[in-house]
């Protein structure tokens, strides 16, 4: 009662305008009442970690003797009030499948401890903790995952990309494994929005091969927490049209740091705080040399010079009062990213069917060179405040230029021939006439800066426990140069006709201003019901078009089954153009000038989804399986055809398209003490492009032309499996076993220049891939019972990794390039992906 008359009346001194006042009144008073009252009692408090720096949740700790106790949260964070003891205590920590640590301490001030757990190999074996926040957010929320950001480091792929673990998941289909792209449900790359504590990321623009690509965005080092939703997402998150990828990255309590070095690059992270607490940094840099990879390719040979890295940082400052430094904190978070591609082609060589048991082999030489360079910089800075328990608002401001050119000069001399199929000829397999000679050149000078400045503030009400209404505001300046400047031809027997003749030029500006904003209402009716219902506006000067996207969810738990949740979502979700889907070309096909189309419109996507979530124990071990069914009715659309990993997109609302599908998974231990997860997805998308229109035959004379009608989008991709595996030996659980599977069935394609076969039945061939990794855990310390400063850095835990991708040999096809011969026929010649590569990994963790 005196401390709340006390603050009471200090309080209006103050507002008075007579702090000294109110200053000599608090210590007068207060200060024998703080000596007549000195605590009984001390606070222990620390962060407990396993052997590879991962937090561990639900850890007891409690004084030996005394009753009472306390757990650690999902960041590894606890706090324990005990009495005051002059004597030493012990501190018992104790986690099933771990070893119990047994720490003396002498009880007479408060301490703050930092301790690794090693595992028990006699118990559970080698145990993985996961929080339980999934419990939560999965349950009230559509289409969502929470990932355990842990997986993405260990998951077998060619280049360690966080983005592997996604080609895993339901509903998403990748069928390249050189490049960090996915598609979601029917949609495309550019369709997918990726945050990272709040900032929105972009992609490169001039990409065109998944080669050229570098690093994704997403350091895995960095990251603590991974939501992914694949579709009918509440509206606090933006305007695209497949996916979110919500990134939060770690907020360090202790000093950290780790190392990885592989054949195809490397990396290294540090985090650590400031002695008082309020200032916590992380940083992260990665290299990328793709050259073992992209030398297994046995369709195109020559000298591979492929350098990527980048660096980021976050940095987190708490500028709150010394009782509550975390009121306000500020964020500052920076990047960057050199990618320089370059390669100098000498030989190439595919084999290829054309017919039944008729094989056709093209091999080709080449001169030049080809330089794809792009270097990004983004920033943000996020101010935070709560300005009561229940009210928070923040607000953000972020930057992003990239420069980007791309240069190539390559002549190619090709020719084709029949292959010896006759399995009894001395002769088999080899190139048995030659029928065709011809040759190629490419020329391109392109060049493009992208500056892209933003500023947000968001907000958030919690008024009673059951209700949460969220707010935002955001706008963005905008302001794109581009230079395109393309020449290729292709000849046959010496000469060149006008229809392999191409030019395309343009030089485009673009400024332009986006205003967004949204509010939405959450309503937890009980513990087993929860609507979040809500809508975004946008906004774009270009086009001058104004938008609404209603969005509702719902989901309730089953009373009589409580391992049962019911979900379902509706919602219209808007894309408004962004650079790419306004340019087009005009004029021939000999001579094209590129333009923007100002009038192009927003892509308006309708969502429909249902679905439900089963919690169960089989073999005594805990299991998820998620289901959903989906239908998103899409108008305004804007086609594009797809070319290795380039979208050519049409520059026109001319189209209608539908998405619907089921996707199902079931994750769990099927292996005691790891997750693992079987996933698989089925889908039809099509589309119908106004005045799109097909000529029929009579035999062999054309009779007229009728209308296509809906055909299948390049993104149509009936099934897709994605499966990832975890084992350990039995008795030896620091040793691991990893399985990476992705099956996707054939995508439509057809050649250049020619509408009529645009979106017919013939597909690519199915996209199969295994990646297989094997790893032991080298435990060098196991515990760290106070933090001091002058102690020398110290090994925690050595990892050691043996990785053989593609391990069936498959022959994936990234795209094809269609060569013509003297008599009008075309050939699809496929371009293979990479072939069975081994790579071998290190990390160490400090």
């Amino acid at each position: 009662m005196l401390r709340h008359y006390l603050s009471r009346h200090v309080f209006r001194l103050q507002l008075l305008g007579h702090p000294l006042s109110a200053m000599a009144l608090l210590c007068t008073v207060a200060a024998p009442a703080a000596v007549a009252q000195q605590p009984e009692r001390v606070v222990v408090s620390g962060t407990l970690l396993d052997a590879a720096g991962n937090p561990l949740d639900q850890v007891s700790v409690g004084v030996e003797g005394q009753p009472g106790g306390t757990t650690s949260d999902e960041l590894g964070h606890f706090s324990l009030s005990v009495p005051r003891a002059t004597g030493a205590q012990v501190l018992v920590v104790r986690r099933l499948g771990y070893k119990t640590q047994r720490i003396p301490l002498a009880l007479t001030e408060q301490r703050d401890l930092h301790l690794t757990l090693t595992e028990d190999t006699r118990s559970l074996g080698n145990v993985t903790v996961r929080g339980n926040s999934d419990a939560v957010n999965t349950r009230e929320q559509v289409s969502i995952l929470t990932l355990d950001p842990r997986t993405a480091k260990v998951i077998p792929s060619p280049f360690g990309d966080f983005n592997a673990i996604l080609k895993t998941l339901p509903g998403v289909t990748s069928t390249n494994e050189l490049t960090s792209t996915y598609s979601v449900r029917g949609g495309n790359y550019e369709e997918n929005l990726v945050y990272v504590n709040g900032f929105e990321i972009y992609r490169p623009f001039l990409v065109t091969a998944a080669a050229q690509e570098g690093l994704s965005f997403i350091n895995p080092d960095l990251v603590n927490r991974v939501e992914f939703s694949t579709g009918g997402w509440q509206p606090r998150f933006g305007d695209k049209l497949s996916s979110v990828l919500n990134i939060d990255y770690k907020q360090p309590t202790r000093f950290g740091a780790s190392a990885s070095a592989s054949l195809v690059g490397g990396t290294a992270h540090v985090e650590a705080t400031s002695p008082n607490k309020r200032i916590s940094y992380l940083t992260g840099i990665r290299y990328k040399n793709a050259t073992t990879v992209l030398r297994s390719q046995e369709q195109q040979q020559g000298v591979y010079n492929p350098t990527f890295y980048d660096g980021q940082s976050l940095i987190t400052v708490a500028l709150g009062p010394q009782d509550n430094p975390a009121r306000t904190s500020l964020g500052i978070l920076n990047t960057f990213a050199h990618n320089d591609y370059r390669f100098s082609p000498d030989n190439g060589e595919s084999t290829f069917s054309t017919s039944v048991n008729q094989y056709t082999r093209l091999k080709i030489g080449y001169k030049g060179l080809e330089r794809m360079q792009y270097d990004t910089y983004q920033g943000g800075l996020n101010l935070r405040h709560n300005i009561r328990p229940d009210l928070q608002v923040e607000v953000l401001a972020g930057l992003l230029y990239s420069r980007e050119f791309e240069y190539r000069d390559v002549e190619a001399s090709y020719s084709l021939g029949e292959v010896n199929t006759d399995p009894d000829s001395q002769d088999f397999n080899k190139t048995a006439r030659e029928r065709d000679l011809g040759s190629r050149f490419s020329h391109s000078r392109n060049y493009l800066t992208a500056r892209i400045a933003t500023l947000e503030t968001r907000g958030a009400w919690t008024p009673a426990q059951a209700y949460t209404v969220r707010w935002g505001l955001k706008v963005g300046r905008e302001k794109i140069d581009d230079i395109l400047d393309e020449y290729s031809f292709a000849d046959s027997a010496g000469f060149v006709p006008d229809a392999r003749r191409t030019r395309l030029r343009s030089n485009l500006n673009l400024e332009s201003t986006r205003y967004q904003g949204y509010a939405q209402h959450t309503i937890a009716f009980d513990s087993l019901r929860t609507l979040t219902y809500g809508a975004r506006v946008n906004y774009w000067t270009v086009n001058g078009q104004f938008t609404v996207s209603p969005r509702v969810q719902y989901s309730f738990i089953s009373p009589s089954r409580p391992n049962v949740s019911w979900k379902a979502a509706a919602g219209v979700y808007v894309q408004p153009p962004f650079y790419r889907e306004l340019r087009a070309q005009i004029g021939a096909p000999q001579e094209q000038t590129g333009f923007l189309n100002p009038d192009l419109r927003a892509q308006r996507s309708l969502h429909f989804i249902v679905g439900n979530e089963v919690r169960f124990k089989q073999w005594d071990r805990p299991f998820k399986f998620t289901g959903e069914a989906y239908y998103k009715h899409l108008t305004d659309v804007v086609p594009y055809d797809i070319d290795n990993v380039r979208l050519r997109y049409f520059a026109k609302n001319n189209a209608r398209a539908y998405a619907a599908g089921i996707d199902t998974r079931v994750s769990g231990e099927f292996v005691k003490g790891v997750e693992s997860w079987f996933s698989l997805g089925l889908l039809t998308t099509r589309e119908n492009v106004d005045g799109d229109s097909v000529t029929t035959y009579d035999g062999n004379t054309p009779t007229g032309r009728v209308p296509k009608g809906y055909i299948r989008r390049p993104s149509d991709q009936r099934i897709n499996l994605g499966v990832f595996f975890q084992d350990n030996l039995p008795g030896i659980p620091s040793v691991k076993g990893y399985v990476n599977l992705v099956f996707g069935s054939g995508l439509p394609f057809s050649p250049p220049g020619l509408p009529d076969l645009r979106g017919t039945s013939k597909l690519t061939r199915s996209y199969k891939r295994v990646d297989m990794g094997f790893s032991k855990v080298l435990v060098l310390r196991t515990s760290l019972p106070d933090q001091d400063a002058a102690q020398p850095i110290r090994l925690e835990s050595l990892w050691l990794g043996l990785e053989i991708l593609n391990i069936l040999g498959a022959d994936n096809i990234a795209g094809y390039n269609y060569l013509q011969d003297l008599n009008g026929q075309i050939y699809s010649v496929p371009n293979f992906l990479s072939q069975r590569v081994v790579n071998l990994r290190a990390i160490v963790r400090f």
